[in-house]
C-alpha cells in the first residue's frame, strides 16, 4: 500500500487516496452546483473516514433503517389508491404514527 502523505491530502489529514478524492469530489460538486459547502456534512464525512463506525454500530444502524422502511411500507400499503392526495397523505401519516407507537 502506498504511504499516506498528509501534506498532500485535504487539510493535511491522514486520508487515503480514495478518501481524499471523495472529499475533493464533494467540494467540487458543491461548487459546480453553486451550492454552499455544508460544514456539518463535510465534518461528518471526515469523521467517518478518520474514525469509522464499529461493526456493531453499523449493524444497529442497518437494523433501525430496515425497521423504518418496513413501517413505511406498511403505512403506504394501508392507503387506498382511490383517495384524494391530501386524504392519502393524512392516512399515510396516521399509519406511520401507528407503526411507531406499535414498535415502542
Amino acid at each position: 500500500m502506498k504511504e499516506i502523505d498528509p501534506g498532500q491530502t485535504f487539510g493535511g489529514l491522514p486520508l487515503t487516496e480514495g478518501q481524499d478524492a471523495a472529499v475533493r469530489h464533494y467540494i467540487k460538486q458543491r461548487k459546480q452546483n453553486r451550492e454552499p459547502i455544508d460544514a456539518k456534512e463535510l465534518t461528518a464525512m471526515l469523521k467517518d473516514m478518520l474514525d469509522p463506525p464499529t461493526e456493531a454500530e453499523q449493524d444497529e444502524f442497518f437494523t433501525s433503517a430496515v425497521e423504518h422502511i418496513v413501517a413505511a411500507e406498511r403505512a403506504a400499503a394501508s392507503v387506498d389508491d382511490a383517495m384524494n392526495p391530501i386524504e392519502a397523505s393524512e392516512e399515510r401519516n396516521a399509519s406511520m404514527e401507528f407503526e411507531v407507537m406499535k414498535g415502542s
